[in-house]
């Protein structure tokens, strides 16, 4: 089994949508069309935190993600936060829980809360997990986003 990969990445660009691109880029799936799902790691995976992923396979084809994603407009007095976090067991299952705003501390705090309100919806033995923030400041003349994402595996056909 492929691991799933924790990758993140900033960037500033002229309208919202091309500073998103623009920080999936600097995380390396900028070349796929992202499928989100609800933030349950199964059985049997390992989670990495790579930063950048590595070639997942063919341009344009489905990579399913968790994502946390926060965008600011030029010249914002904030930044652009967002985090992803997770908490596994032994077996590999576990979960992620993502956050998203303009303060780093304030969205780690949300997503450690997160965390410990799905380790406390289920009767699992968690035993491991961490929390990847990434907080970048508002640009003067563009858009600046913010991108935390973790990639399950290769890409699949989309057609």
């Amino acid at each position: 089994m492929e691991p799933i990969r924790v990758v993140w990445g900033a960037a500033s660009a002229a309208t919202a949508m091309s500073s998103y691109d623009a920080a999936l880029a600097e995380a390396g799936v900028e070349n796929y069309n992202l499928t989100r799902v609800s933030s349950v790691i199964p059985a049997g995976a390992t989670v990495e935190i790579a930063e950048t992923a590595p070639d997942l396979g063919p341009a344009g084809e489905r990579l399913t993600v968790v994502q946390g994603r926060r965008t600011v407009a030029p010249g914002a007095a904030e930044r652009a936060c967002a985090g992803l976090g997770w908490s596994v067991e032994e077996s590999g299952r576990g979960i992620f829980y993502e956050a998203s705003g303009t303060d780093a501390e304030t969205v780690r705090a949300t997503v450690e809360e997160g965390l410990a309100a799905g380790r406390e919806l289920r009767d699992w033995a968690f035993t491991d997990g961490d929390v990847q923030v990434v907080s970048a400041p508002a640009d003067p003349e563009a858009y600046t986003t913010a991108v935390v994402l973790a990639a399950y595996g290769d890409s699949d056909p989309i057609l």
